[in-house]
């Protein structure tokens, strides 16, 4: 990856719908040359998606919080993962180290829900505790950083 690669990405993080003209403008590269480039990213795994941040808010989602989860003793992993799609306020999930399992992102609409969420947690997913903090904003350091030489 060099210079030109990482500028495409630095783009890419802050407009994954700019074109290839728009892109090649930027780089003064031509549309093609960079379409080469972009596809090249993706094959590597450098790139592996585009996706849309949505204002849950907007949704009626405005309580975002961060829970960590420690799983009962014996519940299978790979099973609770795939199963959280079935929660449509965990809207992200890391597998961590450490004292708890995961890192759960929820999106609810008030207390009420959140409570509901955690119960349904415990009861249907093997969920033995839960640490819970009220997201109050992020902080918008982007993974641009990461693509300084």
């Amino acid at each position: 990856m060099d210079r030109i690669d990482r500028q495409i990405l630095t783009i890419l993080l802050a407009d994954g719908r700019a074109t290839y003209q728009e892109l090649g403008r930027q780089v003064r590269l031509s549309a093609n040359t960079v379409a080469e480039r972009v596809r090249r990213l993706q094959a590597s795994g450098v790139v592996r998606g585009y996706r849309a941040d949505l204002n849950l808010a907007t949704f009626g989602r405005g309580m975002e919080l961060l829970s960590d989860v420690r799983l009962r003793e014996g519940v299978d992993r790979k099973g609770f993962e795939e199963h959280l799609p079935q929660v449509p306020q965990v809207v992200g999930a890391m597998r961590l180290t450490g004292d708890y399992d995961y890192q759960l992102r929820m999106a609810c609409t008030d207390a009420h829900e959140f409570e509901t969420v955690i119960d349904r947690l415990k009861a249907d997913f093997g969920v033995r505790e839960l640490r819970s903090r009220l997201l109050l904003h992020e902080v918008p350091l982007g993974p641009d950083r990461l693509l300084e030489p």
